[in-house]
């Protein structure tokens, strides 16, 4: 029995990755849906998806002391429920501050699941001599694609929302309560002072940290524009017939799955630093290439390269958090997501707001800066060996 239990647990843990994944892919791919049934112009959009951030900003102070007081185990289980009942609800908002006012709840909801499950995942790790956490991640971009895929489906079937979101929720909780009987019943946790307790009271990063939270803050900040405007660039400004405009999004999920899964091997072998300029480097190459040619084939390998860009940054982050903090695993990822998701608040509003001002080609540009900025940082400012 206790031989059976790593992988018990590593497959209840991976369950709950594809979950977040899932339910996420299935609301971005909707996004141009959402747009176009609430009649909102790309600086409207822009501000309504600035609700989704903001909520995982103001809810991280809530996560961190739940981590610290409860462990992460009821809040995953808490989160993921009200994750997928927020998600069926967007369903049926019918103006923008509704959307706005769900957003938010979505995104609350979305830091509960999502740093707990992190925290779980480093709990599973330490049952394994070797590295398994880029898997784990590699497992939520497959949920990704297929949720994206499914979103595909569904837009060219004309599916409403509605049932959309609904299908998806009942998937997703029915693997909820499954798994969670498998899931880490105790956080690893690190030795913390009574004094030193009351002094971390507010999830700033120690100094430690803080340059790896800017290197995330970089990364996500390219993800957060794939995630939120990936369909609505190639409905318009490639063009995509109707049944294609999932498309850029299904690629870049799918490039960062299959990256991740050969992350552990490739860092076992060139290196933390290597795999992080790579990264950096693909991630540049496809934002110029999805800006500079805005046609479906080239700006589809464009996203393709920034999928493969983003895929390990994230992980490697939080795996040198746990390492490099005194604190328990939980609190160390939340601490690093305090800074990390900024780029989650301020890349998709500001693409909006530039499309408007300007087009939404140019308007990508954004993550060509984002990018580079992190090439330059774990280049030359931040140690991570």
């Amino acid at each position: 029995m206790t031989q059976r239990l790593p992988r018990h647990t590593r497959i209840a843990i991976a369950a709950y990755f594809f979950v977040s994944g899932f339910g996420f892919a299935s609301f971005a791919s909707r996004i141009p849906s959402l747009q176009q049934k609430l009649q909102l112009n790309e600086a409207q959009i822009g501000t309504a998806l600035f609700a989704m951030p903001l909520g995982v900003i103001l809810t991280l102070p809530l996560t961190r002391f739940l981590l610290k007081n409860y462990g992460s185990r009821y809040v995953l289980f808490s989160g993921s429920i009200a994750y997928n009942l927020f998600l069926c609800t967007l369903g049926f908002v019918s103006n923008s501050w509704q959307l706005m006012f769900v957003l938010f709840l979505f995104g609350g909801s979305r830091n509960l699941m999502n740093i707990s499950v992190n925290a779980q995942s480093m709990g599973v790790q330490k049952l394994y001599s070797k590295s398994i956490i880029t898997t784990f991640h590699g497992i939520w971009s497959i949920s990704g694609f297929v949720g994206g895929t499914l979103g595909g489906f569904m837009i060219g079937k004309d599916i409403s929302l509605e049932h959309h979101f609904e299908i998806t929720g009942l998937i997703c909780v029915s693997t909820i309560l499954y798994f969670f009987r498998d899931t880490v019943k105790n956080d690893a946790k690190k030795e913390e002072s009574n004094e030193k307790q009351k002094k971390i009271s507010f999830n700033w990063p120690e100094k430690a940290l803080l340059k790896l939270g800017l290197v995330a803050f970089a990364c996500q900040s390219c993800e957060g524009i794939m995630f939120d405007w990936s369909g609505i660039y190639f409905q318009k400004v490639v063009h995509a017939p109707k049944h294609l405009i999932t498309t850029g999004y299904v690629a870049f999920m799918c490039a960062a799955a299959l990256a991740r899964f050969g992350g552990d091997w490739l860092i076992n072998k060139s290196g933390i630093k290597l795999v992080f300029q790579v990264c950096s480097g693909f991630t540049i190459a496809g934002f110029i290439i999805a800006v500079s040619f805005p046609y479906l084939i080239p700006a589809t390998i464009g996203f393709v390269f920034i999928g493969i860009g983003v895929s390990c940054i994230v992980p490697l982050i939080m795996t040198l958090a746990t390492r490099t903090s005194s604190q328990s695993p939980g609190v160390a990822i939340a601490s690093v997501s305090t800074i990390s998701y900024f780029g989650f608040l301020l890349g998709p509003p500001l693409i909006g707001y530039i499309a408007q001002a300007a087009n939404l080609q140019w308007s990508f540009g954004l993550g060509i800066l984002a990018s580079i900025f992190m090439f330059v940082l774990v280049t030359y400012k931040v140690k991570v060996e």
